[in-house]
């Protein structure tokens, strides 16, 4: 049966059955949106930069042609050589010959000096002299300067009037008016010769501001990968889903050891609070060992770490791209319930082994007995059958007496059994006492189970020890202020320490691989057992110094009288 191709949700725009569809705006690349959002922007504002230079021009010239005609017009009115001409009896020629010098000295477009009545006494057009005066004069008259806009016989100009006293003083009668204009068209020269510069000025802007443009769109173009804004949001929102979907915890841990990414299952794993992301993850109160891995100061990969008093496996590993290099990226998955099945597997594989050592003394046992009756010493034959069986039964009802539990007791006869196949006496202490039910019963075994393996482990018969001198250990179990009290003894070498602070980590052990085995494989898990349950159950280790090992465990009662379905099967199988 043939399948038809997935359609890739980022199709490649260069594909001719895709190019129609990235001719809509808003299929186009983030980048190409961007470019156009900053050449309108820069279009805009050079536009506007453009008027506002021109409009500031324009009052620059209007502002300079005022400030010029009234600092002439005053001048003019103030001299003396006007003040002379107006005391003759026809002033109007020297105040003519007068102005038209100031005229041309100055380049003013005219100057026109006038009675308070409005006849001229001097004008460019000397026909025009005589005439009345085209414009506004109610304010020179009364003293005051100002400057105006009008259309006059030389067309429309800018011209300021100023009155002339008959003395210098600002309070003599106003004899005469003297008024200084330029005409529009020369101002708006001077206006069009600030447009090459105003011009020059908005094509440079809108040059660099394009180039600009430009680059920002191009990188962030590559930045993006040439996706829409659509597309960028599709790929966040299914990211954003993949993160909060997958059962395993994913973290992301920045170059500078800051948490950037947590989802929700990280987040339960690890005890996160809601604004641990941005936080140095050696602030957020893991443990050393999980928190150099996350850092990447350790390699890691199915690597178990204890976090919130669980187990959890953490594979991490270094993120780049292009060569960048861009954090640590974790997972992490809880091992809690696989840890629970590898502890009762484990205690399943401790009794099979222990039961396997049974039968076995029991088979030497057994072909002793048929031996010494073939050999017609049936009399010793009944004896030493009737005098191991008494030894087992003994210690049997012994334990029955202190083990209430029925599967940790089932536990202690099959390690006893075992113990004495490699060499090692297990005893139980006289003070041991334990009732049924204080603890779910495959805490007790894998806490007991562990302990007895590694004690046995310590005292068998090996270098440095005589091959007919026996390994101890000894076992006892009790009720102390509120907890249940395991401990096991023995008279191996001891733990250092220098290393009782390692015991309980995954991984840590003294003993050897064996052939063929990978030198982690299977070491170091017991006790990391062991140190899973006291933490479930916030409770303690105390570990004694060498010569020899004694572990004492602390467990609180939490006896509810009802067992679960573990407990049941454990002790349907020891009765």
């Amino acid at each position: 049966m043939s399948t038809a191709p997935r359609k890739n949700p980022f199709p490649n725009k260069t594909d001719p059955e895709n190019r129609a569809s990235y001719r809509h705006p808003r299929s186009w690349a983030l980048g190409t949106h961007v470019l156009l959002v900053q050449a309108v922007v820069v279009a805009t504002t050079v536009l506007v930069g453009l008027a506002s230079s021109y409009l500031q021009a324009t009052g620059d010239a209007h502002r300079t042609a005022t400030v010029r005609t009234l600092g002439i017009a005053r001048i003019i009115a103030t001299s003396p050589e006007v003040h002379a001409a107006l005391g003759e009896n026809d002033p109007s020629p020297r105040i003519q010959d007068l102005a038209e010098r100031w005229r041309a000295a100055t380049g003013c477009d005219f100057i026109v000096v006038m009675t308070p009545e409005g006849r001229r006494l001097s004008h460019p057009d000397t026909t025009r002299i005589g005439k009345e005066y085209l414009g506004h004069r109610d304010e020179a008259l009364a003293g005051r300067s100002f400057t105006e806009e009008y259309t006059g016989t030389l067309g429309a100009s800018l011209r300021s009037i100023v009155p002339i006293r008959a003395d210098s003083t600002s309070d003599g009668p106003v004899v005469a008016l003297v008024s200084v204009g330029i005409a529009k068209v020369s101002v708006a020269d001077d206006i069009r010769h600030e447009l090459p510069t105003i011009l020059g000025g908005a094509l440079l802007i809108a040059t660099l501001g394009g180039a600009g443009s430009h680059l920002i769109a191009h990188r962030v173009r590559r930045e993006t990968h040439g996706m829409s804004s659509r597309q960028l949001r599709e790929l966040y929102e299914y990211y954003d889903a993949v993160l909060h979907a997958v059962r395993e915890g994913v973290i992301l841990v920045h170059t500078d050891g800051t948490l950037r990414i947590a989802n929700d299952e990280a987040v339960r794993l690890l005890g996160l609070t809601e604004d641990a992301v941005g936080t140095p993850v050696d602030a957020l109160g893991l443990d050393v060992d999980l928190t150099e891995a996350l850092t990447g100061a350790r390699p890691c990969t199915d690597t178990v770490f204890t976090a919130m008093g669980r187990p959890v496996v953490v594979n991490a590993a270094a993120a780049h791209h292009q060569g960048e290099a861009l954090g640590i990226v974790a997972t992490l998955r809880d091992r809690t319930q696989l840890e629970m099945l590898t502890g009762e597997l484990d205690s399943t594989r401790s009794l099979r082994d222990a039961l396997h050592a049974q039968a076995h003394e029991s088979a030497n046992r057994l072909h002793t007995v048929v031996s010494l009756v073939e050999l017609g010493r049936s009399e010793e034959a009944v004896r030493f059958a009737l005098g191991e069986l008494a030894t087992t039964e003994l210690l049997s009802h012994a334990l029955v007496g202190t083990l209430e539990e029925p599967a940790l007791r089932a536990l202690i006869l099959s390690k006893t059994a075992e113990a004495a196949e490699r060499g090692v006496e297990l005893t139980v202490e006289e003070t041991t006492h334990l009732a049924a039910g204080l603890l779910p019963a495959r805490d007790l075994v894998t806490v007991a189970g562990n302990l007895i393996d590694n004690a046995i482990d310590a005292a068998c018969p090996g270098p440095g020890r005589a091959e007919d001198d026996r390994g101890h250990v000894t076992f006892a179990a009790w009720v102390e202020d509120g907890c249940c009290v395991i401990e096991v003894a023995d008279d191996g070498p001891g733990i250092p320490t220098a290393d009782v602070s390692k015991v309980f980590r995954r991984g840590w052990s003294t003993k050897e691989p064996r052939d063929g085995e990978f030198p982690a494989a299977g070491r170091g898990l017991g006790l990391a057992l062991v140190g899973d349950v006291v933490a479930r159950w916030s409770g303690r280790v105390e570990v004694g110094d060498p010569p020899g090992a004694v572990v004492t465990v602390h467990l609180p009662v939490v006896s509810s009288g009802q067992d679960d379905e573990a407990d049941v099967m454990a002790r349907e199988v020891a009765g």
